[in-house]
């Protein structure tokens, strides 16, 4: 987007100004582009970016959905694009319809057990992200994974129960934290900084999985009732690709990154371990193992 001066900004320095609504128009402008010149990957990643800083504010999303001569209308198109970019046959899209597939051969307990097993995979990158300022709440990925696992044989105390809640609610609230989009990052060893607005792809690590310990939470509080129980979140299965990243960071073809390809190998072995009649000593095993997993390392 072209300013009264015609200087386009880079998005470092948007994000500087704290500039939400040019920097999600210079996000929607990037996404146009890649999907113009039918660079699908980039404009799903771009688009996303944009939709999640309107939305994230009622002032930045009234700025975007207006009509102003400087200000022209984004919402609509940018929604619009998203769709069309949904029906696409790309690794955004790909891999939760195999995941979903396979889901349907799974009893719930299989599911939230290949769900939890996910999230353990997020613990270590969860600690680094937490040292961001407003970022804390990764730092309890690894707690939450700890007494969803427990909770699964035995009660937990209502004072976990409220904690486990309060992660959950944190998270949600994430995305709509400047610091989620605001540029914050950390160092990657032989390889480029990972930005916290890495996590938006795929509908949003921190999204997933507030909905997945949402459900563990609904699920207690059910059996505690004796009532049914809710079905099983699998949303956050496959999100641990870390797609965006590796998007934005230009690491070519994604079905032959490493660090994906290792971690499409580590999705369907998690498939195949929980339909193989596991232990919950089993599951605490791989637990353990994935949590001082680094992901972003092939």
């Amino acid at each position: 987007m072209f300013g009264l001066f015609g200087k386009k900004k880079s998005l470092e320095e948007y994000q500087k100004a704290r500039d939400w609504d040019g920097l999600a128009r210079a996000y929607y402008d990037l996404g146009v582009s890649a999907m113009d010149q039918g660079s699908l990957n980039m404009a799903v990643l771009w688009l996303h970016r944009a939709d999640t800083i309107y939305s994230a504010s009622d002032g930045v999303y009234e700025k975007a959905a207006g009509k102003k001569l400087f200000h022209p209308q984004i919402v609509d198109d940018c929604s619009e694009r998203i769709g069309t970019l949904e029906d696409a046959s790309i690794l955004y899209n790909d891999v939760p319809a195999g995941i979903e597939e396979k889901v349907e051969e799974l009893s719930d307990s299989q599911i939230r057990v290949w769900g939890l097993l996910s999230a353990a995979r997020l613990v270590t990158l969860g600690k680094r992200l937490a040292q961001l300022p407003g970022c804390e709440v990764l730092g309890d990925i690894g707690w939450a994974v700890d007494t969803m696992l427990r909770s699964f044989q035995t009660p937990i105390s209502q004072e976990e129960f409220s904690r486990l809640m309060d992660v959950c609610n944190d998270l949600y609230d994430l995305g709509d934290a400047e610091c989620f989009y605001g540029g914050g990052e950390i160092p990657v060893p032989g390889g480029a900084p990972f930005q916290v607005f890495d996590l938006n792809g795929m509908m949003g690590i921190h999204i997933e999985l507030n909905g997945y310990i949402d459900s563990h939470l609904r699920l207690l509080s059910a059996l505690s009732q004796d009532k049914e129980p809710p079905a099983a979140e699998y949303g956050l299965i496959g999100l641990t690709l870390l797609p965006d990243y590796y998007v934005r960071t230009g690491a070519g073809d994604l079905e032959n990154v490493p660090q994906i390809k290792a971690e499409l190998e580590r999705i369907w072995s998690d498939y195949d371990f929980v339909c193989s009649g596991i232990t919950w000593k089993q599951v605490e095993e791989r637990v353990d193992e994935y949590k001082s997993l680094d992901i972003l390392q092939a």
